[in-house]
């Protein structure tokens, strides 16, 4: 077998090198010098396929063994080259003699050619010295350490990794180490600085009370020694220099300390330990920045937190600055802190000081003083402009009682306010509060612009919002004799659903309610929640329902006249400028028959009685024979509550007078323009008053099924209905053709309803109405014929001149047109220009809500009135009481209307515009025509 390569090599070496080498000696360390590495890359660089150049040698080179330097230093051979293997992409000439390149610091790097290189596949590179670099005996040395390289590699390539991970991990060690040798030589020096001046300041003065000892000592030696020059005080007496001296350190060791200590803060070990150890936040924070952040959070939690530091900064200022004037100058301690304040307090003070040290003390101070009374006249001024912009934009309290507050804000509030005026004006006045979510100044700018006098009244606007309790509080809600929750702009589920949450904040209020509640509510179907939630305290107003039933009561309404006036007498019951309602207990008057009560009050018309025995009951219309018992109160309509009081009974004259039939119910024709979310109620209403075979028509853009499932899901059931026959019509009202196709002439009454779509927007909802007003009165002027414009004098005396409206105007008598206007300024410009027979608007729903706020008792008396069914007022003729020109006095008349079972509570004369509701002189007669009317309560029966 023959031998290797290598095996011929060893053969040829000498005896001494025919051997292996032993473990112990290994290849010396690489080359370390990156410079001469570098060089060798540029110079080795060949050309390749192609023409490119590259640099074959540094691409293939790799360790072939590790050594340390002891060991390479102790067992290779001082002429002993270091050895790099390359592969045999090397590219160079195999015929070639060895390549030898030079490099500085006496160091050569040659490859030595395949011909004598016993692996041809990876020639050698060989680094060493240039003087050993050549020679045979270390070609062979390395020659044989490559092929014990070549066992080795596996190991050495496992090796370097263990060894980079080892010093990745020994150098983190090192920097951690370093780190904290420089952090305690820090905090050494710190501590040692500290030390250091600590120990100075007593040191010092130590060192001066010796000097005092030993000048005193020396003075008293010379006095012995007989010098009296000495004796007289030539020799300067430091009697007070010590403490002169610890005053001056004192006062520059506290002035640079603070900077000292704040510039090294965060290197005091013990603070950062503790810091560390707070849970105030996992990451470690700066204590500069914590101690500013608990600075921050002090100035703005406590209010006196500026000026408690203001004052301790004055305190320090005078103090010290009293120090330091004391040490500089010959004035005593107390002195020196008097012209301290003086120079704080006026910085001309130190205009008269005496020597260098005085003067720099005395600005400082003075400078000091003036950075101080800066500060606290800025914090004056920003306390006295937060006070006022508290005040401007309603952030203070109100201390009011038994007043009023309202919630909220909307169009109804200023016919709101008028009306509460109006209310208080009998007692000089009232307090009327408004919080509502709006900016005070907006608010007050508002209610300016109303066009009525308050007559004594106050309104006081508040910027909150009623949902949070603290508000609440703000405006005295517990000591409130009434409150008054306005509906928002909202649609009406969302205004009702607000409405709730006002009402439970209100019931979650600790001090308790003094006064009920009135809510204004959008639609009746959320009556009974809130209702419950509130208990006995609420009194809900539904403005949807009050204004139908009463556009309802004024289509069936006989005549057009009677529309007006029926329609005039509700503003004059509802509001308080005339007549109004209020229940009163009166003790002389138990045990009176009821007929006998009703003409017992000379300034009052009575109505009904509140039984006591029933639990509060408010009985319209009773029977004659109901005899008053104790705790029953009386049911008036009268001008103020104290302008009425029973008097002894007047003698009547019953006599006898024509007894007319009620005539019967004829069909009507009734048509609705537009869609209400209470429509299916304003239906069954219909349902109780009209006769059958009546026709109910519907105009609107809602289509035809969905009508149907909208009134099913009202509870309306369309099939049941036996009055009433519904005609479905689907358009738009504000389109001519549309309307166009309606027979508007044949209509008794139109209603013109504020359309559902648009109740988000009242001037929307107004705009539409007023088109489909005019559009209606238009085409009805060309299909009806007109009349005599004379005949019509009266009525239409002091109307607009305009040819076009007067046209609309003399259209017909027939068809009554009732609109539905929800903004009271539109509604007056409708009303002057007289197009339509009667508007009626939110006005009536705030003069219903500023009554129930007054009495929460008349709440009852109105939803008897307003209901399908009970008592009702009408418009009666007077041929039912009297024969023409029959004298009587109003009690004559209210006798005989009790045989009819009515309460006649007013008239109106046949030429007169309005009704006089409460007639005052009720026992004085007078002549009665045929053509006047009486206003009564009926049993609606």
């Amino acid at each position: 077998m023959s031998k290797s390569n290598d095996e011929e090599e060893e053969d040829s070496l000498p005896p001494n090198q025919n051997t292996k080498p032993s473990s112990s000696l290994q290849r010396p360390p690489l080359l370390t010098k990156s410079k001469a590495l570098t060089e060798l890359r540029a110079t080795t660089t060949t050309t390749g396929p192609g023409g490119a150049e590259t640099n074959p040698l540094f691409s293939t080179v790799r360790r072939i063994n590790t050594l340390t330097t002891s060991a390479s230093a102790s067992s290779r051979p001082s002429d002993h080259p270091l050895r790099v293997s390359v592969s045999s992409s090397i590219g160079l000439d195999q015929s070639s003699s060895a390549s030898y390149f030079s490099y500085p610091n006496r160091t050569r790097v040659h490859v030595e050619p395949r011909s004598t290189n016993p692996n041809p596949d990876r020639p050698i590179v060989v680094v060493g010295d240039v003087k050993s670099a050549a020679s045979p005996e270390n070609h062979q040395i390395a020659a044989r350490n490559d092929i014990n390289s070549r066992d080795s590699d596996s190991e050495t390539d496992k090796l370097m990794v263990s060894q980079s991970s080892s010093a990745s991990q020994a150098s983190s060690v090192s920097q951690l180490a370093a780190r904290r040798t420089r952090e305690f030589n820090q905090s050494f020096i710190l501590y040692l600085l500290s030390f250091t001046c600590i120990l100075s300041v007593p040191y010092a003065a130590y060192l001066q009370n010796r000097v005092a000892k030993l000048q005193e000592e020396k003075s008293n030696l010379c006095c012995l020694c007989g010098d009296k020059h000495i004796c007289n005080g030539s020799i300067p007496h430091f009697g007070n220099a010590n403490s002169r001296t610890v005053a001056l350190y004192t006062v520059v060791f506290t002035i640079f300390m603070p900077f000292m200590f704040y510039k090294y803060l965060d290197r005091l070990p013990p603070i950062k330990r503790l810091s560390k150890s707070t849970k105030i936040s996992k990451e470690e924070v700066p204590l500069k920045k914590r101690v500013a952040y608990m600075v921050d959070v002090c100035f703005s939690i406590y209010p006196y937190a500026k000026l408690l530091a203001l004052l301790f900064a004055t305190i320090f200022l005078i103090g010290f600055g009293g120090l330091a004037l004391y040490a500089v100058s010959e004035s005593s301690l107390t002195e020196a802190l008097w012209l301290a304040w003086t120079f704080v307090a006026d910085a001309g003070n130190h205009a008269d000081r005496v020597g260098t040290g005085p003067r720099i003390v005395s600005v400082s101070i003075s400078a000091g003083g003036m950075l101080i009374f800066a500060m606290i006249l800025g914090l004056v001024s920003d306390a006295i402009s937060e006070k006022v912009d508290s005040l401007r934009k309603g952030k203070s309290e109100v201390i009011e009682r038994d007043h009023i507050l309202i919630l909220g804000w909307g169009e109804k509030l200023g016919s709101l306010l008028k009306q509460l005026a109006i209310a208080n004006k009998s007692i000089g006045g009232g307090v009327v509060v408004v919080l509502a979510e709006r900016d005070k100044e907006e608010m007050e700018i508002d209610i300016g612009k109303l066009e009525f006098d308050f007559m004594g009244t106050s309104v006081i606007c508040r910027s909150g919002s009623p949902l949070i309790l603290a508000d609440l509080k703000k405006v005295s809600v517990s000591k409130a004799r009434a409150i008054i929750v306005l509906a928002s702009h909202e649609n009406a589920d969302q205004s009702d659903a607000r409405a709730l949450r006002v009402v439970l904040s209100l019931t979650g209020v600790k001090e308790g309610l003094r006064g009920h509640v009135v809510v204004e509510m959008s639609d009746i179907d959320n009556e009974p929640l809130v209702k419950l939630v509130g208990g006995d305290l609420i009194e809900t107003v539904v403005a949807h329902d009050v204004i139908g039933r009463l556009m309802i009561q004024c289509a069936l309404q006989p005549g057009l006249a009677q529309v007006t006036y029926y329609a005039t007498i509700w503003e004059d019951i509802l509001g308080f400028e005339n007549a109004e309602f209020y229940i009163k207990r009166w003790p002389e008057l138990d045990g009176l028959h009821f007929k006998d009560v009703l003409i017992s009050f000379p300034d009052a018309v009575p109505c009904g009685i509140k039984v006591a025995a029933e639990g509060g009951k408010i009985d319209i219309n009773p029977d004659d024979d109901y005899v008053l018992k104790e705790g029953d109160e009386v049911l008036v309509i009268a001008e103020d509550d104290d302008t009425y009081a029973p008097d002894h009974l007047p003698e009547v004259c019953r006599g006898f007078f024509p007894k007319i039939p009620d005539p019967p119910k004829y069909p009507e024709k009734i048509l609705f323009c537009g869609w209400r979310r209470d429509i299916d109620d304003m239906i069954m209403v219909l349902e109780t008053f009209l006769a059958s075979g009546s026709q109910l028509w519907m105009f609107n853009e809602v289509p035809e099924k969905e009508r149907e499932k909208k009134l099913t899901d009202g509870g309306l059931d369309v099939s049941r209905l036996e009055n009433i026959k519904l005609v479905h019509r689907e358009g738009n009202a504000v389109i001519r053709r549309h309307l166009e196709n309606l027979p508007l002439e044949t209509f008794d009454s139109i209603l013109i309803l504020a359309d559902e779509s648009l109740e988000d927007s009242v001037v929307q909802a107004d705009s539409r109405s007023l088109a489909t007003l005019l559009l209606i009165r238009d085409i009805q002027s060309k299909r009806l014929p007109h009349k005599d414009t004379k005949s019509n004098s009266l009525r239409f005396s002091g109307f607009s001149h305009s040819s076009w409206i007067r046209q609309m105007q003399q259209a017909s008598d027939k068809s009554i047109i009732i609109s539905e206007i929800l903004d009271s300024r539109t509604r007056n410009l409708v009303s002057v220009s007289r197009i339509s027979d009667y508007v009626l608007s939110n006005e009536l729903v705030s003069m219903a809500l500023a009554m129930v706020a007054e009495d929460k008792q008349i709440n009852r008396v109105l939803e008897e009135l307003f209901a399908e069914k009970g008592s009702e007022m009408c418009i009666t003729p007077a041929e039912f009481y009297l024969f023409d020109q029959e004298e009587l006095c109003f009690y004559d008349i209210m006798i005989r209307g009790r045989q009819r079972q009515e309460i006649v509570i007013g008239y109106r004369t046949a030429n007169a515009e309005c009704a006089i509701i409460n007639p005052p002189q009720k026992s004085e007669p007078r002549k009665w025509a045929i053509d006047d009317v009486f206003v009564v309560i009926s049993s609606g029966e």
